[in-house]
């Protein structure tokens, strides 16, 4: 019976043991790779800003974008001012910006949005590439730079670092800023030393007009982002990440936008990974396609959350087992192996947040993020609602 029992364990220890593997090679490749050669600065760029009701910060926005290290005949302001009944539109042109102003109520999200101003972006045909900037969002002022070095390199798309602008306003900004540093910083540096695709993250991307022409966008999910980064891996083409930018955008601090935030974003992954883990398996196997891999297995990865709550079993399960009988120490061991590998995960992310010994106690608090996004699946909201975070302005 113990070899039953042991066996057993080993078999559903099996999905935490393949994702803290997973996770420790991430870590242990997460040096920041070396950036290409200064580009020509000759591209032209149009910077594409999309927005629902928001008034509060599109100003800030614009002054960050116009502060951007580029010669200003090559690059435009594009903001889309997507179902709005606020002074969205207003703002943006009264601060320089060309308005798109959008108006469907049954065709309503973030998606829809982008491909408006994508498709208006291609008709005007004065654009080498497009870039995409949140209304809440800040950026550094070499991105474009970084854009133009890896698009000249032969990139077809590119992903800036994506980080949170207000990481000190609450503890859960702060956990907030530590998750971006592990899930954006450490996954995607690997991924860029392995020449594997980072993937789109919703904010501070760039892609040419030459692959929206291969690959028109069309991702209305949820997820749109990280589905439009799966079409790309489909076609042949890896989202290069460029670590020396970023865009850093407004994080929810109360619990009630957060919470909405969260179960939206989770379960548009969900959706992706029933609709096209399989298809990138098949991609991959037809086109050994080792970039293609890597985006099922992204898709087939359990959230951090669910893998230390799934570890945190194992380990009662194996020390309550081995209180009874020796021979279960070695699976107590092993759990115990997984928590450290979690952890060393989790404090490279602390490291790349920038944030200090001020968020160290902030981890924490992890075992109540835990609980609350557990909690979140009970919870029921609308799916077509594109809600941006209530904001404090600047």
């Amino acid at each position: 019976m113990i070899t039953v029992i042991q066996w057993a364990l080993l078999v559903l220890s099996l999905p935490a043991v393949l994702a803290c593997a997973y996770l420790l090679c991430l870590t242990l490749l997460s040096g920041r790779a070396v950036p290409p050669p200064c580009p020509s600065r000759r591209l032209r760029f149009d910077v594409l800003v999309p927005a629902h009701n928001e008034s509060a910060v599109i100003e800030n926005c614009l002054a960050s974008l116009r502060k951007i290290d580029w010669p200003a005949p090559l690059f435009r302001l594009l903001v889309v001012a997507d179902n709005c009944d606020d002074a969205t539109a207003v703002l943006a042109a009264d601060a320089g910006a060309l308005v798109l102003v959008r108006t469907d109520p049954t065709r309503k999200g973030k998606g829809f949005a982008l491909q408006y101003g994508f498709e208006h972006s291609r008709a005007a045909g004065w654009a080498d590439a497009v870039a995409i900037v949140d209304a809440d969002s800040e950026v550094s002022a070499n991105i474009l730079e970084a854009f133009a070095a890896r698009l000249e390199n032969g990139a077809g798309a590119v992903q800036a670092h994506y980080g949170v602008l207000n990481p000190l306003q609450s503890w859960r900004t702060r956990l907030m800023a530590i998750a971006h540093g592990a899930f954006h910083g450490v996954r995607s540096r690997a991924r860029e030393r392995l020449e594997l695709s980072s993937g789109i993250r919703g904010n501070g991307w760039c892609v040419a007009h030459a692959v929206l022409e291969e690959n028109p966008f069309q991702a209305f999910s949820l997820t749109e982002d990280i589905e439009y980064g799966i079409d790309l891996g489909l076609s042949g083409y890896r989202v290069h990440y460029a670590d020396e930018a970023w865009a850093n955008a407004e994080m929810a601090a109360g619990e009630q936008v957060a919470s909405r935030q969260r179960q939206r974003w989770e379960d548009g992954r969900m959706d992706l990974f029933r609709s096209r883990t399989v298809p990138l398996l098949q991609c991959a196997w037809r086109q050994r396609s080792l970039v293609c891999i890597d985006l099922a297995i992204d898709l087939m990865m359990m959230p951090l959350s669910y893998v230390v709550l799934y570890v945190t079993a194992l380990i009662a399960i194996s020390a309550a087992l081995s209180v009874w009988n020796a021979a279960f120490l070695y699976l107590l061991w092993l759990a115990v192996l997984l928590a450290a590998v979690l952890t060393l995960y989790v404090f490279r992310g602390w490291q790349l947040s920038g944030l200090g010994a001020v968020a160290l106690l902030d981890v924490l608090r992890a075992p109540f993020f835990v609980v609350w996004k557990l909690l979140l699946k009970l919870r029921r909201y609308d799916r077509t609602e594109w809600a941006p975070t209530r904001r404090r302005g600047p």
